[in-house]
């Protein structure tokens, strides 16, 4: 990557936020009003994008995640915070305690504190139609959409590392569910037990594809050629995949969890790495919005205080004492 910075006052930022969804702008916010200069980098990838609707969100409920999005930039904004469209893809240190970012187009830009707000992606099982139908039909959070489901016919595509959980989840908002064990292995006493026990039936052979009349899921297709009729199916199987680039190339610890690595971090959002912060599904899949907003407000708080008091030492130990 390009670490040599173009050391001008237009290119050096207090705080670089990178990544301009819910997290990202709630950190940008708190910067903006703690007077610091700051930048907003988005690639405009959000992963709530396919959905018409966001749940959830205590005076948004049922808001456009586009709309949410928007105010947030507009109210980012009103206080000087900077937003550029682009992807970050390099980061390193500057050898003065901050860091050179790469930008896609080539340019860099310099930052004193990192805030990462990247997110991740949902990276489907293979099945025919599935992908087409995601956010409407096709769904992965009970909390984010089991309201306007409810009391359907579900499915639950099993995910290899914990193959009842999300079947005996959405249990709780319908009655009539199907697990699809698909390519997960079989299932454990206790698992077995428990899906009795919510009233769950399970169909071990694998999932190919998907039955659609008029623009609506009506059945899931399977290998032996039978298709099990479902209105509703929660894509359980989803490889959740951080976009976590950044984080790696600066050093950021890992942690290994059963839907795999995420950065780690501390109550504030602060990574193992000086000077850098995270927020959001970055650090993990069970950031909603609601939760998204509250740890990039942290993390933004907590860069601010950190830059207070490392002003005021410098300061102070610039001084005699008495």
């Amino acid at each position: 990557m390009n670490t040599q910075l173009r050391d001008t006052p237009d290119n050096t930022y207090e705080a670089v936020v990178v990544g301009g969804g819910a997290a990202g702008l709630s950190a940008a916010l708190i910067l903006g009003r703690s007077l610091r200069r700051t930048l907003v980098v988005d690639a405009g990838e959000p992963r709530n994008a396919p959905a018409a609707h966001m749940q959830g969100v205590l005076s948004r409920d049922g808001m456009s995640p586009a709309d949410f999005l928007a105010a947030g930039r507009a109210e980012i904004a009103g206080y000087g915070v900077e937003l550029r469209a682009g992807e970050v893809t390099g980061a390193a240190p500057d050898g003065r305690g901050g860091f050179v970012l790469t930008l896609a187009d080539g340019d860099t830009v310099g930052a004193r504190r990192l805030v990462v707000t990247t997110g991740l992606v949902d990276e489907l099982p293979s099945i025919d139609g599935l992908a087409e139908r995601w956010g409407r039909d096709v769904l992965h959070c009970p909390y984010c959409h089991g309201w306007e489901v409810r009391d359907q016919a579900f499915g639950v595509v099993a995910h290899p590392a914990m193959p009842a959980h999300q079947a005996l989840m959405v249990a709780h908002w319908s009655k009539d569910v199907t697990l699809f064990l698909h390519t997960a292995g079989e299932l454990s006493e206790h698992d077995a037990a428990l899906l009795d026990a919510a009233g769950v039936r399970v169909e071990r052979g694998e999932v190919t594809g998907l039955a659609v009349e008029d623009d609506r899921l009506t059945g899931v297709r399977l290998a032996d050629g039978r298709t099990v009729a479902r209105s509703v199916l929660f894509a359980a199987a989803a490889r959740l995949a951080p976009r976590d680039g950044v984080l790696r190339q600066l050093g950021a610890e890992l942690r290994a969890t059963p839907l795999g690595e995420f950065v780690v971090v501390d109550e504030t959002g602060r990574t193992t790495v000086p000077g850098v912060w995270a927020a959001g599904n970055v650090t993990g899949p069970q950031e909603q919005v609601v939760n998204a907003v509250s740890r990039g407000y942290r993390a933004g708080a907590a860069l601010n205080n950190e830059l207070v008091f490392a002003a005021l030492e410098e300061k102070a130990a610039g001084r005699p004492v008495g």
